[in-house]
């Protein structure tokens, strides 16, 4: 070649991904990632404003990463682009709302399509896919359709699993070696670990299933759900984020509130209040609570009925609740804390 050998490397942030980036590094090649956001990503939200997470580190995982390689990170927002593939998945779901296949296979295209990396003389992509690591998108059959429609073909290099498949393009030129790459397959993480332990890492993103919410039955539940009230297949960012927010309960088929858990979500929360109409407890300490969808003053005594519920308040005869509309107009009122516990865990999204 007329040049270093280079790859772009798919950095979710997880220990795959810096072990496929740092094996092919390790033989020479110039390697830089690219990182995309489609806004559905766990890590840099809820990790960041829940007190239960505070001791977690408030990390984007895949800078973090890019850091320990010493590499380039391009980080790219697709979230426009990415809706197609949540909503009109081609090879579908996985267990809950998480269109993989197509997930991976998107990734992979807009990395060979991205003109930067013609322009930059780049010669491959790399991904930390393990053949049976995930039921959907990495099984030995699925491998191929990746490549094949995702644009890259034989230009498409799993260095972690890359001796049970057939050699690509960058093995096949003597860009990288076969010998120095690895065999590994199925669910169990050991093989990985010990990798990274090799490689002198100790500090890294544990994967259990995903960086990704749609992963998440519960995540997916409140999804579907707002698709159903809405009577359509569709969201934008806002969405999607408060989805990942506080307790979603439905009392009525046509609305629904968002409660904070605690103060950090509540601070979170408070940030929409031009957009919803917001409930929160005045007499005692509680959360506050966004109104999503068309109520009338009976719905909002129904409502306020149940912040009050978890508030403080709960077993007082009545707690003062101040509701604010999007407009900003007040009113304060006292209600009887409800439901029951029972009633109120079946309206829980």
């Amino acid at each position: 070649m007329s040049h270093t050998p280079k790859a772009v490397a798919l950095i979710s942030g997880g220990l795959d991904s810096l072990l496929a980036a740092k094996v092919i590094q390790d033989q020479g090649v110039h390697v830089e990632g690219i990182n995309f956001y489609t806004g559905f990503c766990v890590e840099g939200h809820t990790h960041a404003i829940r007190n239960k997470d505070k001791q977690k580190a408030k990390r984007n995982n895949a800078l973090w990463v890019a850091e320990q390689l010493g590499i380039k990170l391009h980080i790219i927002e697709v979230i426009e682009e990415y809706k197609d593939v949540v909503l009109n998945p081609k090879h579908g779901y996985g267990q809950n709302m998480n269109p993989c296949l197509d997930c991976k296979i998107f990734m992979v295209n807009k990395a060979q399509a991205w003109a930067w990396m013609e322009e930059n003389q780049f010669d491959f992509i790399i991904t930390g896919e393990v053949i049976g690591q995930r039921p959907k998108s990495q099984r030995k059959d699925t491998m191929p359709v990746i490549a094949k429609e995702s644009g890259a073909d034989d230009r498409l290099l799993r260095p972690l699993c890359a001796k049970n498949l057939p050699a690509t393009l960058p093995e096949r030129e003597g860009w990288v070696n076969r010998d120095d790459l690895y065999d590994f397959h199925g669910r169990n993480r050991k093989p990985q670990i010990a990798l990274a332990h090799k490689f002198g890492f100790t500090d890294f993103a544990q994967p259990a299933g995903g960086c990704c919410f749609l992963t998440d039955q519960s995540y997916s539940s409140k999804l579907k759900d707002l698709w159903s009230a809405r009577g359509e297949r569709t969201y934008e960012l806002d969405d999607i984020m408060l989805l990942k927010v506080g307790r979603h309960v439905r009392p009525q088929p046509h609305y629904k509130l968002i409660i904070g858990r605690e103060e950090g979500e509540n601070n979170y929360l408070s940030g929409y209040r031009n957009e919803f109409t917001s409930i929160k407890t005045i007499s005692h300490k509680g959360p506050l609570a966004l109104v999503d969808g068309k109520v009338n003053d009976a719905d909002l005594a129904e409502a306020a009925a149940i912040v009050a519920r978890y508030s403080q308040g709960r077993d007082a005869e009545s707690v003062e609740v101040e509701i604010t509309d999007r407009d900003g107009v007040i009113k304060r009122q006292r209600f009887e804390p409800m439901p029951p516990p029972e009633v109120e865990q079946s309206w829980h999204v």
